[in-house]
Parts: structure tokens; C-alpha cells; sequence
């Protein structure tokens, strides 16, 4: 096992609670999946939100996956003008098997077009 570190985002339908909560959940389920991971292999994760979303804080919407014991932190992205609405970010530091070129970037709706070259 190494420590690997893996990418995504992904947009939130409103700046409510419940929006937050059920992309910041969706993203993080995508990633475990995909990525043939378990949140006991989750060492930290690093969860960033423009601006527009302070709803709710997208660390609680992960204790509700079973991040209960997992260091979380959350923060504001940079306000850029232009930038993509509603977006949360996540990096997270896993131990896993996979190789880097195995690790699977996630990347949900609209944020998609962050990174067009890594996204699923």
C-alpha cells in the first residue's frame, strides 16, 4: 500500500443544505467506488467551495458516509472572476494499491469541465 492523493469536484444544485450535502455525498461515494476504496482507507480530505456556497460545511455531509474518524478541513476557493458556480472540490489522501496512473479523478456534472482531460 502507498499513499495516493485523488481529485474531483462537482457542482451543487443550489447554495441549501441539502444541495451541498448530496453532491459533497454523490462526489465521495463516485470516488470510493470507482477507485475500489473504503472510507477506512481515507486518510484526509480537503474539501474546497466557491464562494457563492456557505450553506452548510461539505465535511459533515462526509461524517454522514462513514468519515466519522477521518481528518476532514474545509475551505473557500478563490473567488476568480468567471469561475465555475456552486463547485466543490475535494482532495483526498487515500491508501491504496492502485498506481498513480490507475487512480481514477473524479469529476461530476457541470464541474466536468475543470479538467476535461482527467474527467469521467
Amino acid at each position: 500500500m502507498t499513499v495516493r492523493a485523488i481529485r474531483g469536484a462537482t457542482q451543487a444544485t443550489a447554495n441549501t443544505a441539502e444541495a451541498i450535502t448530496a453532491a459533497t455525498q454523490e462526489l465521495l461515494s463516485e470516488i470510493l467506488s470507482v477507485n475500489s476504496l473504503t472510507p477506512e482507507d481515507v486518510i484526509s480530505v480537503l474539501f474546497t467551495a466557491s464562494p457563492d456556497l456557505n450553506a452548510s460545511f461539505p465535511a459533515a455531509a462526509a461524517r454522514e458516509l462513514g468519515f466519522e474518524s477521518t481528518p476532514l478541513i474545509c475551505s473557500v476557493e478563490i473567488d476568480v472572476p468567471g469561475a465555475l458556480e456552486r463547485t466543490i472540490r475535494v482532495m483526498a489522501h487515500v491508501h491504496t494499491a492502485l498506481s498513480k496512473s490507475e487512480i481514477a479523478h473524479i469529476y461530476l456534472h457541470a464541474a466536468k469541465s475543470l479538467r476535461r482531460d482527467i474527467a469521467q
